[in-house]
């Protein structure tokens, strides 16, 4: 006969081992999914390129809400606009928590990054304070800014057409600088402005290691020493850098707000808001990072995409510019007055947010706080709740023929991107790229504009067309060819910018030197004084 200890040790380690061969196995009343194995779930199916073509597949095999489950954890993917709508939308208030990203969050960001930070008491007082600047009514007040930046990117693409993409990047950096610190970027070549875009692909490619995911999936591991995990080492040699460049943006900023040189921006409020409530500089300087970070490369991203759509689909280009011509005229620029007339300029902005969705899965998932149902299936309380946008985006019942370019899908839409958003019928709703719920982009009204000024004056000024090879053949991209990260775009192409006339090739030179002369010093490129109405 055996010994008692035995048998207890038997007994428990068949209990130990059962426990740990049901790590990965999905729970029967779970949102369906794809079939798991033991300890991986469904790590092994996910794919290191084009994440998002795979989640559309299951998406379809397995319905609007499907799970995943990753080793330890658990993974809802939603792809309706419906169950968007009802889960991140109208639960708000226990969906806009954030799982735990070790690598992102703790090592890459030292637990100080938004976008990446808990739904909590902290995280909400940030929110209120950036909703300060980049609301509705405040964010009006920056059109001058705007206005400035735009007639540079139209000078630029006049003067130097081929480097467009970084035109763009310039005009998107700077507005945000503005906005955020006061300052502009007046030059592509302006390091700070180059170690950011490095930073967001260097982010990426860490984020999207294997080593990342199962660093997240199995917490254990975070104990290994960092030469055997140098996704550790590089996550850390990344947050020293960044933050050295977050904090010398934020303290010049600082300092500029106490001796009252500073031009109107966010950071003059964050200063006064830091001597009330005591935060840290190192917070202060990631709370503006993060605006940083946000309106630079979405916004690059959208009208990057916008090129490549007006080269691919010429016919959607002259209807357009059609429009622009009945409404706006061969005399002036547009501006923001015009959009409620430029319709079909409207619907093509909109319909390249839906082509070409900016942040692809959601950018990062949200987290339920508390054991859920919906629909029959349990949800269990901290599951990662992912915003399956191109999913959304693609569905052909909601978008027919889903990858052609087609701004007539939008003809009625008169909405602003915000009121689509909030829009209660969520087949109203126009696009999933900005979020959902208490997570939803704080900065969309300002994309709105930007993206307005930018995609209607360069149609105004310009005709987009292909580049032609050394054998006479267009120079095509493939629009299914998208740069991987959280931030997504088209991957580089090159194309045939030209202006439409010489009398619109004046306008655009005649406007840059007015603007220069009236706004800028001439040494540093910096505004002279604040904009009226700023």
């Amino acid at each position: 006969m055996l010994p008692i200890t035995l048998l207890i040790g038997s007994a428990i380690a068949v209990l130990v081992l059962s426990r740990i061969l049901r790590i990965g196995r999905r729970p029967k009343n779970y949102p369906p999914g794809p079939s798991t194995l033991p300890l991986l779930g469904n790590i092994h199916q996910m794919p290191s390129q084009d994440a998002h073509l795979q989640f559309e597949k299951w998406a379809r095999e397995y319905g609007p809400i499907y799970s995943l489950m990753l080793g330890t954890k658990c993974l809802i993917v939603l792809s309706s606009d419906e169950t968007v709508k009802e889960l991140l939308d109208k639960r708000s208030g226990i969906y806009s928590h954030r799982p735990e990203l070790y690598i992102g969050q703790t090592l890459c960001s030292g637990n100080l990054r938004m976008l990446m930070m808990g739904y909590g008491p902290t995280w909400r007082g940030f929110r209120k304070m950036v909703h300060g600047l980049l609301n509705v009514t405040t964010s009006k007040k920056y059109i001058p800014y705007q206005m400035l930046e735009n007639r540079q990117l139209l000078y630029e693409f006049l003067t130097q057409p081929k480097g467009f993409l970084k035109h763009i990047r310039r005009y998107s950096n700077a507005l945000t600088t503005t906005m955020v610190f006061g300052w502009r970027t007046p030059t592509y070549e302006d390091e700070k402005m180059m170690q950011l875009f490095d930073g967001f692909s260097e982010f990426a490619d860490i984020n999207q290691t294997g080593t990342a995911a199962i660093i997240d999936f199995y917490p254990w591991l975070r104990n290994l020493p960092d030469f055997l995990l140098p996704a550790q080492e590089k996550a850390k040699e990344l947050h020293k850098h960044e933050k050295e460049l977050y904090l010398g943006h934020w303290l010049r900023a600082k300092e500029e707000t106490h001796q009252k040189k500073i031009n109107p921006c966010f950071c003059a409020g964050m200063y006064s808001a830091q001597k009330e409530d005591g935060f840290s500089d190192d917070q202060a300087a990631y709370i503006s990072g993060t605006l940083l970070e946000a309106g630079s490369d979405t916004t690059s991203s959208t009208l990057y995409a916008f090129i490549q759509a007006m080269l691919l689909f010429p016919t959607v280009q002259r209807k357009a510019q059609e429009e622009i011509e009945r409404v706006v005229g061969p005399f002036r620029l547009p501006v923001m007055d015009d959009l409620s007339e430029l319709q079909y300029v409207r619907a093509c902005m909109k319909e390249t947010l839906r082509w070409m969705p900016t942040t692809i899965l959601g950018a990062v998932p949200h987290a339920v706080t508390q054991d859920d149902e919906y629909n029959g299936y349990f949800i269990p309380k901290g599951a990662g709740v992912l915003n399956n946008v191109w999913a959304i985006h693609m569905d052909p019942k909601r978008h027919p023929s889903p990858r052609t370019f087609n701004p007539d899908r939008y003809a009625d839409d008169r909405q602003s991107f915000g009121d689509a958003a909030a829009n209660p019928d969520p087949s109203k709703r126009d696009v999933f790229t900005f979020g959902a719920g208490r997570r939803i982009c704080p900065g969309i009204h300002v994309a709105e504009r930007s993206l307005f000024l930018g995609m209607a004056r360069i149609l105004w000024a310009f005709e987009i067309s292909p580049e032609i090879d050394g054998d006479g053949m267009e120079i095509l991209p493939d629009p299914d060819r998208l740069t991987q990260g959280f931030v997504c775009m088209p991957e580089e192409f090159p194309a045939r910018i030209v202006p439409r006339s010489r009398e619109r090739a004046d306008l655009v030179v005649r406007e840059w030197r007015d603007a220069e002369r009236d706004c800028l010093d001439p040494e540093t490129r910096q505004w002279v004084q604040s904009p009226v109405g700023v």
